[in-house]
């Protein structure tokens, strides 16, 4: 990365471009970018050093692909203790839109406890767990993909600025800088968008209106919370 830049991205580029191009096997140099890690099996403050090449040197946030669990496969909850602490969830999960308002992911937020629960000690780690929802091809309900999630680890800095909004006035770096970027075709879309549009659900179509996998998109929110 080159000195004055910071890699940046939106949660709908996580998710439609970074996290959908992994589960479809394509574009491998997005590993040099966001490295495949179980993230519970180390604490929070060695993963750092184990973040991919335009997160190396930031000191707030970093991003990896985390396998499903074993036991996560077979139905169960996934394990998030490690040997000093346990990642607790925070909240409800909530939907991650794309720029033309269509659920494509689902987010769970978690704090770092240290010690045992539920008696541990909060700390200032946090982690953004994201999943991928994809529309089934022939059936056109939309699913929750359980093979692989995206999570964004970081350190609460107090700082009042949102994640999911670029700095105001940070330029666009070049396009060498970045690596793995949206990419411009004949379309005119770029990559991240062209994978927006394969997925489904409008935020109306969930507060009202009827359709065939409205029920399902809160089904899959449901089955998130713990």
């Amino acid at each position: 990365m080159l000195t004055g830049f910071r890699f940046y991205p939106t949660e709908e580029e996580l998710v439609s471009f970074y996290l959908h191009n992994k589960l479809e096997e394509k574009r491998l140099e997005i590993n040099r970018v966001i490295p495949l890690l179980n993230v519970y099996q180390l604490e929070p403050w060695h993963l750092p050093k184990h973040s991919g090449e335009l997160c190396r040197g930031d000191s707030e946030q970093w991003f990896f692909f985390v396998p499903s669990q074993e036991r996560e496969v077979r139905g169960g909850r996934p394990s998030r203790t490690t040997a000093s602490g346990y990642w607790k969830a925070t909240g409800s999960p909530s939907y991650v839109y794309s720029s033309d308002s269509k659920v494509i992911g689902v987010k769970k937020s978690m704090v770092f406890y240290k010690g045992k629960a539920p008696t541990g000690r909060k700390t200032k780690w946090k982690m953004n767990e994201y999943r991928a929802i994809e529309e089934d091809f022939h059936t056109s309900i939309p699913k929750l993909r359980h093979e692989l999630s995206l999570c964004r680890v970081y350190v609460v800095s107090g700082s009042s600025r949102a994640f999911d909004r670029r700095p105001t006035g940070l330029a666009q770096p070049p396009r060498e800088a970045m690596i793995i970027n949206q990419e411009n075709d004949s379309r005119g879309g770029g990559a991240t968008s062209e994978c927006a549009k394969t997925l489904w659900a409008s935020e109306c179509s969930m507060s009202g209106e009827s359709h065939a996998g409205g029920s399902n998109l809160q089904m899959i929110k449901y089955c998130l919370e713990e």
